[in-house]
């Protein structure tokens, strides 16, 4: 009836919240999840991060997931970024996902972290030499075809975000 065996092995962590009243001045860093509905002046990292419609954080963000209802100032790194409506953004912002309902307000940068492999500059001069070795294309046929495939693969695909 009391044993250990019953209790699970994976703590639950309590979400921390800052309240619509509170103000607080100074870092942020949790494990767990945060809610902000109050303000916060300084950074913040943690695993979720929710701005609630009156919540504003002054400074930067680095989580896995954040979801903007309210405002942010300041630089934005997640994996999963969610931008409400209501949501007013000043800093760029870097995520691997992003959803941007209509009607948010960005004045900044959406960017993608860097990947592996071909997106390295030296890596990217390096294959691109034999097309830059020979300015008057007298390289053979194979060499000129491999290198423009090179240049096909370096360049990123376009990106399209329509905003409200």
């Amino acid at each position: 009836m009391f044993s250990r065996s019953n209790k699970s092995s994976t703590q639950q962590l309590t979400p921390s919240i800052v309240g619509v009243n509170c103000t607080l001045t100074g870092d942020i860093v949790s494990q767990g999840d945060v809610h902000v509905d109050g303000r916060v002046d300084g950074d913040v990292h943690c695993s979720l991060l929710v701005i609630g419609d009156k919540g504003t954080i002054c400074g930067e963000i680095s989580a896995e997931t954040v979801r903007v209802m309210g405002t942010v100032t300041g630089q934005i790194t997640a994996r999963t970024v969610e931008l409400a409506k209501t949501a007013r953004v000043v800093g760029d912002i870097t995520h691997d996902r992003l959803s941007v309902e209509a009607g948010a307000y960005v004045e900044g940068r959406f960017n993608r972290p860097p990947t592996d492999g071909a997106s390295q500059p030296q890596e990217i001069a390096a294959k691109q030499r034999p097309l830059l070795a020979n300015p008057d294309n007298t390289s053979p046929p194979e060499v000129a075809a491999e290198s423009l495939a090179v240049e096909a693969e370096a360049a990123p695909p376009p990106k399209v975000v329509l905003l409200g």
